[in-house]
């Protein structure tokens, strides 16, 4: 008997995510002869991407069961079951975590539909659910959703099944989650790492980088290294011989160090990095009529950008943002294709830019602040951020919109000049990414961080 199951979380660090859905079918080898289909209430926000994904939001979940509600459910419809799931370590990690954090133990064996579809439909040029699905005539509905997903690999597994005409594929592929267990070198470096924001390099027996990191907690992001079961953390596991750290206290620096080193060493576990950190960004153009107008585009155009974005998602969110809070116009940031008014025109909320209603000068010098507050162009500041300890901050320094370097500095200290600016920095590759970083943390945390913008 199988359990097939699809499970939609709320995104976020590492075993922090919760479960927002979750969809179960219990399939005999021929049909579905159970199932469970439930939203939950995961006590946690759930990430804007994963809205924009899902369609899921709080708001829709403020009345659903939370998990312990719905535990029993789950425990007896998969009791004597083989999970089945598309990245089953996802979903059987997910549930672990929610059943752990109640005192249970929830163990089955489980079955990774990537995996048996790598083995038994070689060749494809994607295994992602959806595009395999379409490959295989297999068809979906309600996409990103638990009941559709579920219901896609429901299909899925029934041709894998047939497929599989020697009957030992799908049961070599059944495992059952090991009890992970660090042997004493992994425990004595973890022991050994302080529980502070900084960048880790883990080294080999040769005293060769093979992974670089950041964190905002050194120590407990080396043991997720260490009890990840993925191919990439075991390999990590076992090459690893000397870890060396450095406390920079600020997540920026952090994050502006591990993007200069992974570029500078190409450690070979290090894969993400080597590629861009951003896919879009925000342009702006004057049109025919004068008005200023934003326009989300791909990052790889070569008109300078006025910000990055790490995806379209991210990117909508917050254009909209935007133009909520300099109230402007949907259609001139095209938010709403349309020739005529906007939707938020109808609604009160935009002055008329749409329909020459709102004066170009009076529009443009709104359109104007949002350039000014995200676009680094020929920018001279400081950002500042926590130190090393408490006595201490740190420093970025961005000279005409490009990355000097970054320092630490007393509190009692007081920056009177470049001249002696440039005496506590340490010079840092600026580019792109660079950059995105930058525009990126200084987006997420501008409430908390300092800017000094100098002449």
């Amino acid at each position: 008997m199988f359990a097939i199951l699809d499970i939609e979380s709320t995104g976020g660090k590492y075993n922090e995510e919760g479960i927002t859905e979750i969809a179960i079918y219990k399939f005999d080898g021929e049909k579905v002869v159970d199932q469970f289909i439930s939203l939950i209430n995961p006590e946690r926000k759930i990430q804007s991407f994963v809205v924009g994904l899902t369609g899921i939001n709080n708001e829709m979940l403020r009345n659903a069961p939370k998990f312990y509600e719905v535990a029993k459910r789950i425990v007896e419809i998969t009791e004597n079951c083989v999970l089945v799931a598309h990245n089953a370590k996802f979903d059987y990690r997910i549930l672990r975590t929610e059943f752990s954090r109640l005192g249970f133990e929830f163990e089955r064996k489980s079955i990774c539909t990537v995996d048996l579809s790598q083995k038994l439909v070689p060749d494809l040029p994607s295994y992602s659910l959806g595009k395999l699905v379409k490959n295989l005539g297999i068809p979906i509905t309600n996409r990103h959703r638990a009941s559709g997903d579920a219901l896609a690999t429901v299909e899925l597994f029934k041709l894998l099944l047939q497929k599989d005409t020697s009957k030992t594929v799908i049961s070599e592929s059944i495992s059952i989650k090991p009890k992970k267990r660090k042997d004493q070198k992994l425990i004595r470096l973890i022991e050994e790492l302080p529980a502070r924001t900084g960048v880790y390099y883990f080294y080999n027996t040769d005293g060769k980088i093979i992974y670089v990191g950041k964190s905002k907690n050194i120590k407990k992001r080396a043991n997720q290294h260490f009890t990840n079961d993925s191919p990439k953390s075991r390999q990590i596991q076992l090459e690893t011989e000397q870890i060396n750290v450095e406390v920079t206290g600020s997540e920026l620096i952090a994050l502006l160090k591990e993007n200069q080193e992974i570029k500078k060493i190409q450690p070979k576990y290090n894969r993400a990095l080597k590629k861009k950190l951003f896919t879009h960004a925000l342009y702006s153009k004057v049109n025919a009529d004068g008005y200023i107008e934003f326009k989300i585009g791909s990052a790889k155009q070569k008109d300078e950008p006025i910000t990055t974005f790490t995806n379209i998602m991210q990117a909508k969110a917050i254009l909209n943002f935007i133009v909520e809070e300099y109230n402007l116009c949907q259609r001139l940031c095209g938010l709403h294709k349309t020739k005529a008014a906007c939707f938020n025109y109808t609604i009160k909320e935009c002055k008329g830019a749409c329909v020459g209603e709102e004066s170009v000068d009076s529009y443009n010098k709104r359109a104007q602040q949002v350039i000014e507050r995200y676009s680094f162009n020929q920018k001279n500041m400081l950002v500042i951020d926590r130190g090393r300890n408490a006595s201490e901050k740190s420093v970025v320094w961005i000279a005409k919109g490009e990355l000097k370097g970054m320092g630490f500095f007393n509190l009692n200290y007081q920056f009177q000049n470049q001249e002696i600016l440039q005496q506590v920095i340490t010079p840092l590759d600026d580019n792109r990414d660079a950059r995105h970083i930058v525009q990126a943390y200084i987006r997420k945390n501008e409430k908390r961080i300092k800017l000094i913008h100098l002449k």
